[in-house]
């Protein structure tokens, strides 16, 4: 079941392992949105005032709220989501995490930088970049990690001295509501805001505030980078994700085989980074196979009550379980064989965990986004093969390769169009801040994180240039114009710009 309005005022959240209620929430006003976004301007200024080290004490109180509050946000998240309670439990964590990095790190990343002048010339003046925060930040985030993905884009942005206003998905917007309330219980100053609503209040989301961190659909993601072109605004967009996954022979396939069944099985497919297709070398494709069934196998897939039961849990939508459905039944009418699973089960919107073979490339399952727990896995005759048919898709958000030679792995991994790509390993990067994550193709402009990289993107630079000397009542070439002093300062120019003769004014006939 997916949430409901109610009167187009009120939106209805339903857990979707039994569709009963969990709570209700409003539908936000573009006029309220709009003095809301006021609010928050008013309050930045003061925020950004403090600095970073200040920020960074209200940052820790809420990490510690956070952590105070695990088993509360625990629940709302198990509610809303019904996924099974270890999966839930992990986003505080996760998220915490993220704090000690960003309140940690913020100083020295917004730190003034000095860069050195490009010729001698201009070491005459002292060169300056400052980082200056948007003033406010929209943080537009999705269904499958209510609480983690808008953390995980307001953080760096309150740490660098923005205010933010998140709109998290009508699907799942409790757990972020959570974070709301958290802020305010700490006392914190009023720069961190959550409003509910659907479509049009993410729209006037976007035609509000200064920047916009978007996750969620390509067709989404295309209106949004409209809609900020239009107001000359920047955003950051990740989107689709159709990642694969490279066995070559030499490969651990115990570890392929557990890594690749958490990789695509993990909340039951419903993560960005998700393995959704795998391309496995001839030589080693019915054992490696093999022991993917066996794996999958052994999930234990349902509702958790209170106390952890079951590893997979149900499609966040009766929308998206259809998707999957129509993605297995499409590859099967089309002659791919399913050795687990392959239906829809019990109440709700759960679906059996599924792995496809004899699957072709031209499949909906291998070319379209399905975002469930559903697994192709496609026999190749080499890695240019498999290299080839990986980078086959219009989505390049990250990919996996699995071999024992690191050099070999290391060197099909530079082959794949992919933002990350993780060698024996699945959404490693997703736990290193220091490094970027964002996707090529259609998964996406910009990226999150990547050290400071990741709290300066919602900041404005600013440049100073100080003079190093005393200053001269004219420069050489002010008005009014003079063609001797002109001559002087291109013939400056020129000995620190130009190689060879040329230095000097002498032609070297075009060589």
């Amino acid at each position: 079941m997916e949430s409901e309005t109610l009167a187009a005022s009120t939106i209805s959240v339903r857990n979707p392992a039994d569709g009963r209620i969990v709570g209700e929430v409003p539908i936000e006003t573009a006029e309220s949105i709009a003095a809301k976004v006021a609010e928050l301007r008013a309050a930045q200024r003061e925020w950004e005032a403090i600095g970073p080290r200040g920020r960074e004490r209200w940052l820790r109180r809420f990490q510690n709220w956070l952590y105070d509050n695990a088993e509360h946000i625990g629940d709302i998240l198990q509610s809303e989501t019904g996924k099974p309670r270890l999966e839930t439990s992990f986003e505080v964590p996760m998220a915490t995490d993220l704090i000690n990095y960003y309140a940690t790190s913020a100083a020295g990343f917004l730190r003034d930088t000095h860069p050195s002048a490009h010729n001698a010339l201009g070491k005459v003046k002292r060169l300056t970049t400052i980082y200056r925060p948007f003033p406010v930040v929209g943080v537009i985030s999705p269904w499958n990690f209510p609480m983690l993905m808008p953390v995980y884009d307001a953080i760096p942005a309150l740490a660098a001295g923005a205010a933010v206003l998140i709109k998290p998905s009508e699907v799942t917007p409790l757990a972020a509501l959570e974070l709301a309330r958290g802020w305010t219980e700490i006392g914190a100053p009023k720069v961190l805001a959550v409003i509910t609503g659907g479509g049009e209040t993410g729209a006037a989301v976007v035609d509000s505030v200064d920047y916009v961190a978007f996750t969620g659909s390509v067709a989404t993601g295309r209106a949004i980078a409209r809609a900020c072109a239009e107001r000359l605004i920047p955003c950051s967009l990740e989107l689709g994700g159709k990642d694969p996954a490279i066995v070559l022979a030499d490969a651990d396939l115990d570890r392929a085989a557990n890594g690749i069944t958490y990789g695509a099985l993990l909340n039951a497919g419903q993560v960005c980074v998700s393995i959704e297709r795998v391309y496995v070398e001839d030589s080693v494709h019915d054992e490696f196979v093999a022991k993917v069934v066996q794996c999958v196998g052994e999930l234990r897939q349902g509702q958790d009550g209170p106390k952890p039961e079951f590893d997979i849990g149900p499609m966040a939508t009766m929308t998206q379980r259809d998707i999957v459905a129509r993605h297995v039944d499409e590859a099967v009418a089309a002659g791919a064989r399913v050795l687990t699973g392959g239906k829809p089960t019990g109440t709700g919107t759960f679906y059996e965990p599924t792995v496809l073979v004899d699957v072709q490339q031209s499949m909906s399952c291998v070319q379209e986004e399905t975002f469930g727990p559903v697994l192709p896995i496609i026999r190749v005759a080499d890695e240019d093969e498999a290299v080839t048919l990986a980078n086959d898709s219009r989505y390049g958000l990250s990919a996996t390769v699995w071999s024992g030679d690191k050099a070999r792995a290391e060197r099909v991994a530079r082959r794949i169009e992919a933002g990350a790509v993780n060698i024996n390993d699945m959404g490693s990067n997703f736990f290193a801040f220091a490094l970027p994550m964002g996707g090529w193709k259609e998964s996406g402009i910009g990226a999150r994180w990547g050290g400071a990289d990741g709290i300066r993107k919602y900041c404005r630079k600013q440049v100073l240039t100080t003079p190093r000397i005393p200053t001269q009542k004219k420069e050489l070439i002010w008005y009014p114009y003079s063609p001797a002093k002109f001559k002087i300062a291109t013939t400056i120019m020129r000995a620190l710009a130009a190689r060879g003769g040329r230095r000097l004014g002498i032609s070297n006939g075009g060589k």
